[in-house]
């Protein structure tokens, strides 16, 4: 059957499909902008507040504490609150906020306390960063929840 003939018979072709990339290229971009921000900032961070050779990283530790935290706000926002444009959590969830963490440093960091030898520092590090990520997102969702319940009381 030809194009005519399936139209004539009150069938229309189906409008043709948006290619995988053109559909995708605005998350990528919005993510890799994201990225930047959070990365530059990241790096900002770890100039100011910088680590001795064989001592606690404590820029990288509040980094992915603070990170983690806004994450956990992050996502009470935008699943519970905003009605979210379908960019905002690449650019600021994965791009922002996964620029901003940066538990690629912490890898690197407990490999350094560990060539330093200080292996107990390494662990206490490994620990304590893993510990504190997951209790800061899990507060601040939680305390995120608990404020915004409050405003609807009102």
């Amino acid at each position: 059957m030809t194009a005519p003939e399936t139209e004539t018979r009150g069938v229309r072709p189906a409008p043709p499909r948006r290619t995988e990339w053109r559909t995708q290229a605005p998350v990528v971009a919005a993510v890799a902008a994201g990225g930047a921000l959070g990365a530059t900032a990241r790096y900002a961070l770890t100039l100011a507040w910088p680590a001795p050779p064989g001592h606690f990283p404590w820029a990288t530790f509040w980094t992915n504490v603070s990170g983690c935290a806004a994450m956990g706000v992050l996502m009470v926002l935008v699943t519970d609150v905003w009605a979210a444009h379908r960019l905002l959590r690449p650019f600021l969830g994965t791009g922002v906020l996964g620029g901003y963490t940066t538990f690629s440093t912490y890898a690197v960091d407990i490999r350094r306390l560990t060539g330093a030898g200080r292996p107990g520092s390494a662990l206490l590090c490994l620990a304590a960063t893993l510990c504190a990520a997951l209790a800061a997102v899990w507060l601040a969702s939680a305390a995120t929840r608990r404020v915004l319940a409050g405003r609807q009381r009102r």
